[in-house]
């Protein structure tokens, strides 16, 4: 038996530790590329590579705690697990080959396709103060992504910058699935959801590899990282993959896509910061950061801020 929905105030709570955590990304990213103490930048690993090894460690993590006599499948599932597997993929390839604030074109972009999917195509009711906290996030982010742009880039830095973005939307639209999906199998087992769309979305881009190296340069792919690599992977799949996820999905239980992909917004306010500690020459924080970071900060207060003095609907009610 599938376990209950959490209360609105907890759902909420579930939905802003998964952002932290998520934020967490560009942190273990960055000590995988960059030379640090912890010295596991070497060999070098490719995003795909990454992304395969943590989507594999957290699946293996969920594993224990799915409840195995609730477990059912359905042909929605393995679009599910398609779509978690091209946002995996295209998020951690933008966030690898460019600055950390760029990557926030997931976030830019997922609430405005869960909005627009949620209302005009499964009918959800629009509410104006979510509508107005979404516009204010989206212009944050706008703020972010223009202002990095590089002033005089050349042809080629600018090509580059292209794909960076156009992997980041992307990886938004993927995302943005990915919420529908939870939400629509939300009363299926939360655990069995997580582990299946991390094994799942392990398996397809390893095959996808497998597909364009042939086995021979394969097998020297798959088996690149090092013993230290490999634990620092399964800690990155566990904390930053498999327990955000897990809350994600508890919180949607309670809590609608739309608002689930607001209070998200979080993670792009603390993804480039973690980066920052790490790679400051590379991921510094500018004025353009600092006001998008206010602006979406300012979206997400304004959902929640009580409309009057006599309004107790806020955070922990019903409806804000």
């Amino acid at each position: 038996m599938v376990s209950s929905a959490p209360t609105l105030f907890r759902a909420r709570i579930y939905l802003i530790v998964a952002a932290i955590l998520w934020s967490s990304g560009s942190l273990f990213i960055r000590l995988l590329k960059e030379p640090t103490h912890l010295d596991v930048h070497t060999p070098g690993l490719t995003s795909i590579q990454i992304a395969v090894f943590r989507a594999l460690f957290a699946g293996l993590f969920m594993l224990p705690l799915v409840r195995w006599s609730s477990l059912r499948f359905r042909p929605s599932m393995l679009a599910m697990v398609l779509t978690f597997a091209c946002m995996s993929g295209s998020y951690l390839t933008a966030l690898d080959q460019g600055a950390a604030a760029n990557a926030i074109f997931l976030q830019f972009t997922a609430p405005f396709w869960v909005y627009v999917i949620s209302v005009y195509f499964l009918g959800e009711r629009s509410e104006a103060r979510a509508t107005q906290a979404i516009l204010i996030g989206l212009a944050g982010s706008l703020v972010i992504v223009i202002g990095g742009w590089p002033s005089h880039p050349s042809a080629d830095q600018q090509a580059h910058e292209v794909t960076i973005l156009g992997l980041g939307i992307s990886s938004g639209i993927f995302y943005a699935g990915v919420i529908l999906f939870l939400t629509a199998l939300r009363d299926h087992d939360t655990a069995w959801l997580v582990c299946l769309n991390n094994l799942g979305s392990a398996m397809v881009l390893a095959v996808a590899v497998l597909i364009a190296l042939g086995p021979g340069e394969w097998w020297a792919w798959l088996t690149t990282p090092s013993a230290r690599q490999l634990a620092f992977l399964a800690v990155y799949g566990i904390v930053q993959m498999a327990m955000p996820y897990w809350l994600f999905s508890r919180g949607l239980r309670t809590v609608g896509p739309q608002e689930a992909a607001l209070i998200t917004l979080l993670e792009p306010i603390l993804n480039p910061v973690w980066a920052f500690l790490i790679t400051p020459e590379k991921d510094r924080v500018t004025l353009p950061m600092m006001i998008g970071g206010s602006l979406i900060l300012t979206a997400l207060i304004w959902r929640y801020v009580p409309r009057n003095r006599g309004d107790r609907r806020g955070f922990g009610g019903a409806e804000a």
